[in-house]
């Protein structure tokens, strides 16, 4: 599985370039200038086909505009978010500093969606607590799976639920769904370092026992 990460905007949110063998790729959260994205999609004679964000925060969505001509309507998020990408919320563009119009266009996925980009299945696992629409990517080839956390899940931490939409219960029932993966699936966060299901379910303090 060949995937690229690309820590973006002024709060180094992780989006994840994904590439498939026939040319194909789809990226994960493009939350601040994507010119680097461009740039190494150009350089492998990439084809962009969809966008896909874990959740509609600011900085998961600021470098959207950039991909819109070349994804189109391509764009996937959980309906519990879609109001987030119409009208990215005024008050933490100012807090951020980032300037976002979101996005008109996009699909809306939902638990147990499954989706077929550049030779992967990806399956969609509601993830609410953070923000009512959150998810997860699990995302697989042929030989490989990888768990696209967004912020759900951290290295040794959780995502924080003291903003607009989030809550404690959710995102402790969330962590549960995720409870039940394989302890060697790779995850790929929304921020920080990459871990693993069993890394986090031996030492993360936030883990449900």
């Amino acid at each position: 599985m060949h995937y690229e990460r690309f820590p973006l905007g002024s709060l180094w949110t992780n989006g994840y370039l994904f590439c498939g063998e026939d040319g194909e790729a789809f990226f994960v959260d493009p939350g601040g200038d994507v010119d680097d994205v461009l740039d190494c999609t150009a350089r492998q004679n990439l084809t962009l086909k969809a966008v896909l964000l874990t959740h509609g925060h600011l900085d998961h969505i600021a470098g959207i505009e950039r991909l819109l001509p070349l994804v189109r309507d391509e764009i996937y998020i959980a309906d519990g978010d879609a109001a987030l990408l119409r009208h990215p919320p005024e008050e933490l563009q100012r807090a951020l500093g980032m300037r976002s119009n979101g996005a008109e266009a996009f699909k809306t996925v939902e638990d147990k969606s499954v989706l077929s980009l550049g030779g992967f299945r990806i399956e969609v696992m509601a993830t609410p607590g953070h923000t009512p629409g959150s998810v997860c990517y699990l995302i697989k080839d042929d030989k490989e799976s990888v768990l696209v956390s967004g912020d759900t899940l951290f290295a040794q931490s959780v995502g924080r639920t003291d903003l607009a939409g989030g809550d404690e219960a959710q995102l402790m029932d969330s962590l549960r769904k995720l409870a039940a993966l394989p302890d060697d699936l790779a995850v790929l966060p929304g921020h920080g370092p990459g871990t693993t299901i069993g890394r986090e379910r031996r030492s993360n303090p936030f883990w449900p026992r």
